[in-house]
């Protein structure tokens, strides 16, 4: 799991997005992150018109802290600025595709 440190967006860029958004927190040394990258990956990439935003986490990374992130990983689903969802350490397909379907 590769997780860009650029190019990533704001608290207040985030909030004023527009249409579909997963933001999705956590480390490339995570082994739940690890885990759960290819049920992401197939969910999300099959979500057309979503952006998918990855933030790496951890010490000194405020932006996690300002969605109150405490585990990884965990997706965020916005719409037009405004969170409609949020999967903590997704297990299964349908939690994610559930989660979607409120932004989608």
């Amino acid at each position: 799991m590769t997780m860009p440190s650029s190019n990533v967006p704001s608290r207040s860029e985030l909030d004023t997005s527009q249409g579909p958004v997963v933001v999705e927190f956590g480390t490339p040394w995570c082994g739940y992150c690890r885990a759960a990258q290819p049920l992401i990956k197939e969910v999300i990439d099959q979500a057309a018109g979503v952006r998918h935003v990855r933030v790496e986490d951890g010490k000194g990374k405020r932006l996690g802290r300002t969605y109150q992130v405490k585990l990884w990983p965990t997706l965020v689903f916005l719409k037009d600025g405004q969170e409609l969802a949020r999967c903590v350490r997704p297990a299964t397909r349908q939690t994610l595709e559930d989660a979607l379907a409120r932004i989608h």
